[in-house]
């Protein structure tokens, strides 16, 4: 598989489609005037950007995200601007694609050092006398 920055610098642009609303978010007296609310869909099966393996493992990733025509939606509200919003959805859509495909670090098994397993059972002994010592004598 390919690098995950590489896939995600591709140019998905022309097939992004937006949507503008009102936005809840910052604004003033606009919040109720201007449409800064920007919406991200994307549809993964009718995409030319992605080879049909590419496509698989992002269904794969993304299966609880399609909505019922099978996009992918991404939205933001943070900024008081439309231009600002939609750069942020675009940014966050690249990331998304970067995070799909990379691999997942593997766990390599270890085992604690002798010198910790013998500290750890000396600080348990340690314990284990103070405790002891605490106790009334036994007749």
């Amino acid at each position: 598989m390919k690098d995950p920055k590489t896939i995600a610098s591709r140019d998905f642009l022309p097939e992004l489609q937006f949507q503008t609303s009102r936005s809840s978010g910052p604004g003033g007296q606009n919040v109720n005037k201007l449409e800064t609310r920007v919406t991200l869909r994307f549809n993964v099966e009718n995409s030319y950007v992605f080879s049909e393996e590419e496509k698989e493992l992002l269904l794969q990733k993304w299966a609880k995200l399609f909505t019922n025509e099978g996009d992918i939606l991404i939205s933001s509200e943070a900024h008081r601007t439309q231009l600002r919003n939609k750069d942020e959805v675009i940014t966050k859509f690249r990331k998304a694609v970067e995070q799909a495909f990379t691999k997942p670090k593997l766990r390599r098994k270890t085992k604690p050092s002798k010198g910790a397993i013998q500290k750890r059972l000396t600080s348990k002994k340690n314990q284990s006398e103070k405790k002891d010592m605490r106790k009334p004598p036994k007749y």
